[in-house]
């Protein structure tokens, strides 16, 4: 097979007020770049689509830089060495990156981690064994402090980091775990499949309703994915001294305008409960703890993840899209 003569990747082409259009994204053609000294040349063969990239496509001050419009944007892979000016890595190993959204990457060297696709399939190093299960064990046991006996609640359960969160809760010793989501296909694979307690289609009425019928004794720990109508329910349910780790506020990501703090926050003083934000590059210390533990529940079959795929790094703007509107189950790929 003759080796490709172009690249192909996916710009900013403006920035997108409400939910995001294929109208914002450019797809285009580039001559393939050269690896200057330290650097790698990478051909990606599976690219991460994740709720956080939303926050980067607007322009307003946060703790990542925006997308440059005109750009590349950039996030999660995994590629091959096409080429490398550096002792350690040569052509043909594997590579997890942070240049995706494009067919060819040049990347420092030092910023890439080695990855051995005969270890555990290669796009398992962008969801369950990488980012996104740190992003689940992190939030469950550091921030929310998790402990045997405690009753979950996750939002956005059937997600990449919700699913492994409240799978990690179970095998932990949870007395109960509680999942919503945004279908029946969805409600089902959770209680079926991944062993939770409980699950509803927050569609189907009042999340509060539905909440306080999936966990009458109420709830020890929220892992919040959703915001707005969830975290409002999860505050109404919360024990005393509870806790709630803020991972992600997905139904507020595209608002246009601001969006109300929860009604009920004032719960806080008499439930004593604690609510934290975080992000997981602030916990890369636990990484080689994480994947000692959950490298072999994978392997085993104990912790069972979903991948959706979608083919060719063109229809990675619609994928993108998708995911924002819940169209994925686990975790939402590219394959370039």
């Amino acid at each position: 097979m003759n080796a490709p003569t172009q690249a192909t990747e996916v710009q900013l082409a403006s920035r997108p007020h409400g939910a995001p259009t294929l109208e914002n994204f450019t797809v285009a053609d580039t001559a393939i770049p050269s690896p200057g000294e330290g650097q790698l040349l990478v051909r990606n063969s599976v690219i991460s689509v994740d709720p956080y990239m939303r926050g980067r496509m607007s322009d307003r001050k946060s703790y990542s830089a925006p997308y440059e419009l005109g750009r590349a944007m950039q996030g999660g892979a995994v590629g091959e060495v096409v080429e490398s000016t550096v002792d350690g890595f040569k052509a043909g190993d594997h590579v997890l990156h942070f240049e995706g959204w494009r067919t060819h990457a040049v990347i420092d060297a030092k910023t890439a981690v080695k990855v051995d696709g005969a270890v555990s399939p290669l796009s398992n190093y962008l969801g369950v064994l990488g980012m996104t299960g740190l992003t689940a064990y992190a939030g469950l046991f550091r921030v929310a402090g998790f402990k045997a006996g405690d009753t979950v609640f996750v939002s956005g359960a059937a997600g990449a980091v919700g699913s492994i969160v409240g799978q990690l809760a179970k095998l932990n010793g949870a007395k109960r775990v509680i999942g919503s989501a945004g279908s029946a296909e969805k409600v089902k694979w959770l209680v079926e499949e991944l062993g939770f307690d409980a699950a509803f289609n927050y569609k189907d009425g009042p999340v509060a309703e539905q909440l306080r019928e999936a966990a009458p004794e109420g709830i020890d720990v929220y892992f919040d994915n959703v915001g707005g109508e969830h975290l409002e329910a999860a505050i109404d349910s919360m024990n005393l001294n509870g806790r709630i780790a803020v991972c992600g506020m997905i139904s507020q990501y595209n608002a246009t305008d601001p969006t109300p703090a929860p009604r009920n926050l004032a719960s806080i003083i008499a439930k004593r409960f604690t609510m934290t934000g975080f992000l997981v590059g602030d916990h890369y210390d636990l990484q080689s703890k994480f994947v000692a533990e959950v490298a072999p529940l994978v392997a085993s079959g104990q912790l069972k993840h979903s991948e959706t795929f979608v083919d060719g790094i063109e229809n990675a703007p619609q994928a993108f899209i998708d995911m924002l509107e819940g169209a994925n189950t686990g975790k939402m790929l590219v394959r370039v």
